[in-house]
């Protein structure tokens, strides 16, 4: 069902792309602005991780520093099915975590030195099987082609602006009514695909809720796990957006960055609390509760 959904949204993302292609009214500009997004994506699929565990100064965990770290993390990746990640400590108070990396074969998951003190072992393995789950999912690969097509999109429809501005379109397009439309196209379809690649997200945050609880086994860990992050996520709302960059807020398993209304509406994250109440029931239909 999450699967097909995602297929969905990216045939939605998708067919809104072709869409602005056929309103600029050629070919050519849509097919530069679409191959310079996978140009961007390219080096973003490739590099990506290394520059997100940079940004925070991640640096990987030695097997002696950790040895009880490495041996949960082998056992989850055993039960995923998955080639163990190499796991970074990242040295910031926010309580989060989060995987990268391109593959299973070439991925890694990154602890913060938060999530470390305030979280007990049962509730770290929870964490960390939704982590593996993002990676047996494939979810990188799924954001970062939702983030191609969604960047064409931008791109794309900057391209209809100034083409309807200048002259550049039919002459029965032009004028002001023209002009309007291609300003109305301008911020309306980068704000639509803003918002099916948010879907998307979320979509990815409750299917990697449901595989990581079932790799480790207990819905209860991660449910109790997540009331301690968000708990600590709005106390530490202050320090996260000094520590955390909104540019990658996003890979964390809850969102570390409050805001109001307007900005919970924008949220790359469904409500904590529903995946809660989620996880709750699927410990019951386990027998778990």
């Amino acid at each position: 069902m999450h699967n097909l959904k995602t297929v969905l949204l990216l045939g939605i993302l998708t067919g809104l792309f072709l869409a602005i292609g056929k309103l600029l009214g050629g070919q050519t500009g849509m097919v530069i602005a679409f191959i310079f997004a996978m140009i961007m994506n390219f080096f973003a699929y490739w590099f990506s991780d290394k520059m997100v565990l940079a940004m925070y100064g991640a640096k990987e965990i030695p097997y002696e520093e950790a040895p009880w770290l490495h041996d949960m993390v082998e056992d989850l990746a055993r039960r995923a099915n998955i080639p163990k990640p190499k796991i970074y400590l990242a040295p910031i108070d926010v309580p989060n975590a989060f995987a990268t990396g391109r593959s299973p074969d070439h991925a890694a998951v990154a602890v913060t030195s938060g999530i470390l003190r305030i979280l007990d072992r049962e509730e770290l393995r929870g964490v960390l099987a939704h982590e593996l789950a993002h990676i047996k999912n494939r979810d990188i690969l799924i954001s970062t082609i939702a983030a191609t097509i969604g960047g064409a999109i931008s791109m794309i429809a900057e391209m209809a602006f100034w083409s309807s501005l200048f002259g550049g379109r039919d002459e029965e397009d032009s004028g002001i009514g023209g002009i309007i439309s291609a300003v109305l196209l301008m911020v309306l379809a980068p704000i639509a695909a803003m918002l099916v690649q948010m879907a998307i997200s979320r979509s990815r945050e409750y299917a990697a809720d449901e595989t990581g609880a079932k790799i480790c086994g207990c819905p209860l860990s991660l449910a109790k796990a997540l009331e301690k992050l968000e708990m600590a996520a709005t106390q530490l709302a202050p320090v996260a957006s000094h520590e955390v960059n909104p540019g990658t807020a996003h890979l964390m398993i809850v969102n570390p960055l409050r805001g109001d209304f307007i900005a919970s509406l924008f949220s790359t994250h469904p409500p904590t609390q529903e995946r809660i109440k989620r996880l709750y029931e699927l410990a019951k239909k386990m027998g778990q509760i």
